[in-house]
Formats: C-alpha cells, sequence, structure tokens
C-alpha cells in the first residue's frame, strides 16, 4: 500500500507540471491558431486548466503532500513538438489541423495519466481523492472530444478548398482556358 501511495504522488507530482506547462503553451498556441474556433478552444481549455491546477492542489492537501511538481518531461516534449509544426507551417487550416494533432496527443498523454491516479485513488480508499480526478478525467475527455469536432469541420474545408481527384484546377488567363478547351476537343 505504501508503494501505490508514493507512485499516486509521484504522478500527481508529474501532471502538476504538465498542467502548469500548459497553462503557459495554450494561450501561445491560441495566438498561433487561425480559426476562432480553434483560438477560443485553446483559451477555453487554458481556464479549464487553470481549474485542474487547483483541483491537484486540493488533492495534495487531501493527501498530506506539499503540491509540488516534478519536471513532466514528456509535457514538455509534447508542448516542443507544438511549437515546431509554427515554425514548420504557415498559418492558416493546414497550421490549425497540425495544432490540433499537437493538442489531442497532450489530451491522450493527460487522460492516461488521470486514468491512473484515479485507479490508484480508488483502490486505496480515497473516496475524495478519487472523485476530483475524476472530475479532471471528465474534462480531459471533453476536450479532446471538441478538438476532434474542430478537426472534423477544418478538415472538410481543406477538402472544399481541394480539386477533386482527377479535375485540372482552373486557370487563370484566357489563354491557358483557350488551351484546354482545345485540348478537350
Amino acid at each position: 500500500m505504501e508503494q501505490l501511495q508514493e507512485q499516486l504522488v509521484e504522478e500527481l507530482r508529474d501532471l502538476l507540471d504538465a498542467e502548469k506547462q500548459l497553462t503557459k503553451a495554450l494561450p501561445r498556441l491560441a495566438k498561433t491558431a487561425t480559426t476562432q474556433e480553434l483560438k477560443d478552444c485553446f483559451l477555453q481549455h487554458t481556464e479549464v486548466t487553470k481549474g485542474q491546477v487547483a483541483r491537484l492542489e486540493q488533492v495534495f492537501e487531501l493527501l498530506g503532500e506539499r503540491p509540488k511538481g516534478k519536471p513532466c518531461k514528456a509535457m514538455k516534449g509534447l508542448v516542443e513538438e507544438a511549437q515546431e509544426h509554427v515554425q514548420e507551417h504557415e498559418r492558416g487550416e493546414m497550421l490549425d489541423n497540425m495544432l490540433i494533432t499537437a493538442a489531442q496527443k497532450v489530451e491522450h498523454y493527460e487522460i492516461a495519466g488521470y486514468g491512473t491516479v484515479r485507479a490508484i485513488a480508488k483502490n486505496l480508499g480515497q473516496r475524495e481523492v478519487m472523485g476530483l480526478l475524476q472530475e479532471t478525467l471528465r474534462e480531459e475527455e471533453a476536450a479532446d472530444k471538441l478538438l476532434t469536432q474542430v478537426a472534423l469541420q477544418i478538415q472538410k474545408e481543406m477538402m472544399r478548398a481541394q480539386p477533386e481527384m482527377g479535375e485540372e484546377p482552373e486557370e487563370e488567363t484566357s489563354g491557358s482556358r483557350s488551351k484546354k478547351k482545345s485540348r478537350g476537343k
């Protein structure tokens, strides 16, 4: 039981640092996003994440532990990957799509982490802690679903902007049009 308690505290420290990293990264991603819906999604989740930090601090208090984070290398890497997308892609739908991919990787990491600590808390009989962690887990799952919806919408827009398979894009010059017409005869 002591080992599980230690694991719980270690994982919570990792999550606390991860959430604090996100409170800094999400506003930067919002500034980079092109679509208003994605900007709003990032800004809204920034506020949710601040609440999650406060909830984690409450969990530490319930466990009689100091709310101290442990450097989360995984989150650092995920945030760096998102920043690479910003540097590699021009602003627009493709960058937004890449940012959503990066954000969903973050959500999946958090879902795994919160699922684990919730299960440990349950096994340790820490019902109140388990309830707080379950609340955060629900928020992370909802964020992931919202990101999927935004991604699908952006991808549909990207596909509408592309010519159909087998179609030649329309040319802008009148000379090109006449060549295109003469090829069809």
